[in-house]
């Protein structure tokens, strides 16, 4: 009787070191390669244990199943994409289920794009009609699949974190932000440097002031849509496109053109804010990316002679 006990003891230890060794060796520790594995919404336990068990990142589904049911944390398995590696036991896979850590993906927005070049580069159409300056350049990390709404948040949310130190400057120099950010993309556009675009600023102010068109060719290729264009095409482009009618068009209307033609960086910004008085009424930009600044219309068609010919 006592042997028998013996050998029923030894037989459920021994199960019990099976099943735990199952549950905390991974089933291939050599392949350390991530896989995207997906838990949709509503899927149960046993259809997640399953799929893992078909993607090879685990030994044995019914280990899974045993694991989670004992430690009665089904409920606590989030829907998602996640990196998993057949490398990583069962311990590990739902510990990283469980906390929802979900895949990444990193994306830079440059400053200077459009909202049309912020979809195309996630591959997404976004909400909304006024987001155009407003979404603020940076790199970010995105769940996998996220969503056009959760991007714009996102993005809507970082643009109001590094503008709140600077509300008040913007206020303080007369500006709302509107006009601000709207001044700020047309810098963003059409020149480099923050010395140039602080005289550029200069230069567009000073205009406005004396109800003079701003003249500006970036205002011109956005309402065409912007293109991968080469100097001489976007110049073509440009010379076809100033009597275009549209409130963007700055060769046609006096003052800032309708809204943002782009989402400025911060350097842009403070320039729009902080403008340099010069003597300056007129720039253009070379094939070579140099901007020259002229006094007198004059000055302004002689550089045109000499620079785009």
């Amino acid at each position: 009787m006592k042997l028998r006990f013996l050998i029923i003891f030894f037989i459920i230890l021994l199960g019990i070191f099976f099943i735990w060794q199952g549950m905390c060796s991974p089933k291939d520790l050599a392949f350390t390669e991530n896989k995207l594995f997906s838990v949709e919404r509503g899927q149960s336990l046993f259809q997640i244990a399953e799929n893992l068990e078909k993607e090879g990142l685990i030994k044995n589904k019914f280990l899974f199943d045993f694991y989670i049911i004992t430690k009665g944390i089904s409920r606590k398995l989030q829907a998602g994409e996640y990196y998993l590696s057949p490398s990583m036991n069962i311990v590990g896979i739902t510990k990283k289920i469980i906390s929802g850590e979900v895949a990444k993906i990193e994306v830079t927005i440059p400053e200077g794009f459009t909202i049309k070049q912020i979809e195309e580069r996630l591959n997404l159409k976004l909400p909304g009609t006024d987001l155009e300056g407003f979404l603020f350049p940076d790199t970010y990390q995105f769940s996998y699949g996220v969503s056009a709404e959760e991007v714009v948040r996102k993005m809507s949310d970082n643009f109001d974190k590094k503008l709140a130190p600077y509300r008040n400057e913007i206020s303080g120099a007369g500006l709302t932000l509107f006009e601000a950010i709207t001044m700020a993309s047309l810098l963003e556009k059409e020149v480099k440097t923050k010395e140039e675009k602080e005289i550029v600023s200069g230069i567009f102010w000073k205009r406005i002031k004396e109800r003079r068109t701003l003249d500006s060719c970036a205002t011109i290729a956005y309402v065409l849509g912007g293109g991968n264009w080469t100097f001489e095409e976007m110049r073509k482009e440009i010379a076809k496109g100033k009597e275009i009618d549209s409130p963007y068009n700055t060769y046609k209307y006096l003052g800032l053109p309708l809204g943002p033609i782009c989402n400025p960086g911060l350097e842009s910004i403070m320039a729009a804010v902080y403008p340099k008085d010069s003597e300056y009424w007129y720039y253009l930009s070379t094939p070579e990316g140099e901007t020259i600044f002229s006094k007198t219309l004059e000055e302004h068609n002689i550089a045109q002679a000499k620079y785009l010919k």
